[in-house]
């Protein structure tokens, strides 16, 4: 396995359902005219839980709607009730724990353990994806094994999946910091009045595992073939991420989706080293390509079409909790180690934002988990029948409102009436 999104292993992931009978014919939620919208509601970081039906207005493209019905839940427990309508919500737990790290963080283990031995229940489903695997922890596992032997299952899996996983991506990465390096100083040692082409003795100039008598030419045009590679193993596909939604639409209860991303950070060969050698080989238009693609890689922008992934996440009923996991820069001699997660990171916001779930941008993981924690276990169900509904296929905004009060509310953003 080499792929380094969080959508690496969605075929495992869909096929989870067909390898362990979790799947069911299951009537997608807008395909009737009651809509249920997950609220959470906050007072500073305070959950609220004493709001009535009467507090709520809700609107669908702008246009107020009548509730049927407000439920309050707290964990998998429907603790008040109110409606005109009788509903029967579904509040089965399926916990999803994606792990995108390139490199084991121990602060993965406090966060683990807090969600291991104080959250899960006899009766939730969880499903965990490291860079290697997708695993299913039976839902009687905690009735025969207790909370410590499951934890360190856990974590023993995942240590051992996280430096299996990334073995291709981070013989990429060293490999790229090594050419960095080893043409950084080739330049240094050049414009201190070295003959040009004089090799470089490695263990005077940088760290390198390159032949001394490789050119600088090559040297680049392997820097540029591991850009490529990297960039194939970092894409985002489009119908992959789409079909994630998919997967989380058609299964029942509620869904919470934990997203731990780890900062990444690329050798990037020193800007004076490209620039010398656009100079020094401005009659080369091999080599200027090559530089130029370089730069372009270092520009390049979201790849994903973002809006019908928002509207897709939306209508899928899952919330999304995206955790990223920021760390400082590692120090490599003669290369400057850019930050280059935005690309992933925009769209990762962005489901989050539209699912209403939790974000944190910190190096304070188990924190920031509580935080998710605490926001998945408390929530109200809103019930509506939308006015004037048809089955177009469009996407129907939600704004859900506290009236009279200046409370933050949380919420899927719409849904696709098809």
């Amino acid at each position: 396995m080499t792929s380094r999104t969080a959508f690496r292993l969605l075929l495992l992931v869909l096929a989870i359902a067909a390898a362990t009978g979790a799947a069911q014919d299951i009537q997608h939620e807008t395909r009737t005219i009651n809509i249920e919208v997950p609220v959470r509601v906050f007072k500073g970081d305070t959950f609220v839980d004493d709001l009535t039906i009467a507090d709520f207005e809700l609107l669908e493209n702008g246009r107020p709607q009548e509730l049927d019905a407000v439920y309050l839940v707290k964990k998998s427990i429907v603790e008040r009730r109110e409606d005109s309508r009788t509903f029967e919500p579904d509040t089965g737990r399926h916990f999803y724990i994606f792990f995108e790290m390139t490199e084991y963080d121990p602060k993965v283990r406090d966060a683990l353990d807090h969600f291991v031995k104080r959250v899960l229940a006899p009766g939730d489903e969880f499903i965990v994806v490291t860079p290697l695997k997708t695993y299913r922890m039976k839902s009687d596992i905690l009735k025969t094994e207790t909370r410590d032997i499951v934890f360190e299952k856990i974590m023993g899996l995942l240590r051992r999946d996280i430096l299996v996983g990334n073995a291709e991506y981070d013989d990429i990465i060293e490999e790229m910091q090594a050419l960095a390096s080893t043409m950084a100083a080739s330049i240094v040692a050049n414009s201190s009045g070295q003959e040009a082409g004089t090799p470089v003795n490695p263990f005077t100039a940088g760290d390198t595992i390159f032949d001394v008598r490789t050119s600088m030419e090559e040297q680049l045009q392997m820097y540029a073939a591991c850009l490529s590679r990297l960039e194939h193993i970092r894409d985002l596909d489009q119908t992959k991420v789409l079909g994630l939604a998919d997967h989380l639409r058609n299964q029942p209860g509620q869904k919470e989706v934990f997203l731990f991303y780890q900062r990444e950070y690329i050798p990037k060969i020193d800007p004076t080293v490209l620039n010398t050698l656009m100079s020094v080989y401005n009659e080369r238009p091999d080599i200027t390509e090559t530089v130029s693609s370089v730069f372009e890689f270092f520009r390049r922008e979201t790849p994903l079409d973002v809006e019908p992934v928002k509207r897709s996440y939306s209508d899928s009923g899952a919330t999304i909790h995206f955790l990223y996991l920021t760390r400082p820069a590692p120090k490599a001699r003669g290369v400057v180690m850019e930050e280059q997660s935005e690309d992933i990171f925009s769209p990762f916001r962005e489901m989050s934002v539209a699912t209403g779930g939790f974000m944190a941008s910190t190096a304070n993981l188990d924190a920031a988990m509580r935080s998710a924690i605490a926001a998945s276990e408390n929530y109200y169900l809103l019930y509506y029948t939308p006015r004037d509904y048809k089955s177009d296929g469009t996407f129907r905004s939600l704004e859900v409102r506290v009236k009279g009060a200046d409370y933050r509310t949380t919420h899927r953003q719409g849904y696709i009436a098809d």
